[in-house]
């Protein structure tokens, strides 16, 4: 049984609560937690933004990569190297520009598809369901399914590896907040999915360890006249999902959970009022979270806390130094120019260190890392 030391205290200059009320001689507050928000933490005021580094070498640093420079398009999903991977997840983007003729199934583990762009049909082992620019999807492991596309798609795909996606536990704030369950979409075994059923060839191609087989059926095996239980496809837009939001507090982003693996979070930053207290932070805190790597893919709107960063760019933050918002957001956040952002982007939190993928390293930003310098 292990339980953490635990001796709140305070040294020197500091604020009663954190992210708020800084003190005028330090304020520039950085935390230093311990298991994702949720262990023990310090919150330091300094003089300087932690973030003010002035020169940078070796290979543990901020990187943003523009994957709108890459040709994702493929029609197999599994054609698709990662960008980012571990034993864990692994997170590839993937382009499809007409629908699928055959089935795809992940015996690896459970798939989560972000529909960057596009819309149409999923048809999966349980059904019929439509999707939109926006969506999650969440397909079980080992599920059988094809997309039929009204739009061509630009989907970021995260497969929970030998794991399974659930809902995060919503604690005090109850089971309805962030979003009610009753927002999230099932297949439905309807006249549309019944009509596709035909006695035509089907192939499926099945990952396992990263190998593919082809299974050939001389039937479509999308053939289920009905179905019972609690394991289904899931989807839910990001449309659906209401931020947690406290005028006096800005909350860490744990806040924005959405789904949850063994190993990783998914976080949703969706529009938001910005914190109104005249004392309280307005941009996120600059933080080290020493046990996570972080990683933001940016979905659509004005990123509140970046520079120079556009729709379809990702950025990884691994653990092991301090981040935070560049200089301009945060002078901006002291300021309170902006009472609302519209920003959406999805986070991806790894209890294990990430590898970068080789097509990351094609359309990665050098000069990331010095994005903070002041101008």
């Amino acid at each position: 049984m292990r339980k953490p030391a635990s001796f709140p205290h305070k040294e020197g200059i500091t604020s009663n609560q954190a992210h708020a009320d800084f003190p005028e001689e330090a304020i520039y507050e950085r935390e230093a937690g311990r298991s994702g928000f949720f262990g023990p933490a310090t919150q330091f005021h300094h003089k300087h933004a932690p973030t003010g580094w002035s020169e940078w070498t070796g290979p543990l640093k901020p990187r943003a990569f523009d994957l709108n420079k890459l040709d994702l398009t493929s029609a197999n999903p599994w054609q698709q190297k990662p960008v980012l991977s571990n034993a864990h997840c692994k997170i590839r983007m993937w382009q499809l520009a007409s629908s699928m003729d055959y089935l795809v199934s992940n015996a690896d583990g459970d798939e989560l598809l972000f529909i960057h762009q596009g819309q149409g049909i999923i048809w999966s082992d349980y059904g019929h369901l439509t999707f939109s620019e926006g969506d999650y999807i969440v397909i079980p492991r080992s599920t059988k399914w094809r997309l039929e596309l009204e739009e061509a798609a630009h989907i970021l795909m995260i497969e929970a590896t030998n794991d399974s996606y659930q809902l995060p536990e919503k604690g005090l704030v109850g089971n309805h907040a962030i979003f009610d369950p009753a927002a999230l979409r099932i297949p439905a075994i309807n006249q549309a999915f019944l009509d596709q059923q035909d006695e035509n060839t089907w192939q499926v191609e099945i990952k396992r360890h990263n190998q593919v087989s082809m299974v050939t059926y001389p039937f479509n095996p999308l053939d289920a006249q009905g179905w019972h239980g609690d394991l289904s496809v899931l989807a839910i837009n990001w449309r659906e999902i209401r931020p947690l939001m406290s005028h006096r507090y800005h909350l860490p982003p744990s806040a924005h959970t959405t789904f949850v693996a063994e190993r990783f979070v998914i976080c949703t930053f969706a529009p938001r009022p910005i914190e109104s207290d005249p004392g309280a932070l307005k941009v996120p805190f600059y933080h080290n979270n020493d046990d996570y790597d972080e990683v933001l893919f940016y979905h659509a709107g004005d990123f509140f806390s970046r520079d120079n960063i556009d729709a379809g760019m990702m950025t990884f933050h691994p653990a092991g130094f301090t981040h935070g918002p560049h200089p301009k957001a945060f002078k901006a956040g002291l300021e309170h120019k902006k009472k609302f952002t519209d920003e959406v982007a999805v986070m991806i939190d790894t209890r294990d260190s990430l590898e970068i993928g080789e097509i990351a390293h094609q359309v990665e930003n050098p000069n990331y890392v010095y994005s903070w310098q002041e101008k």
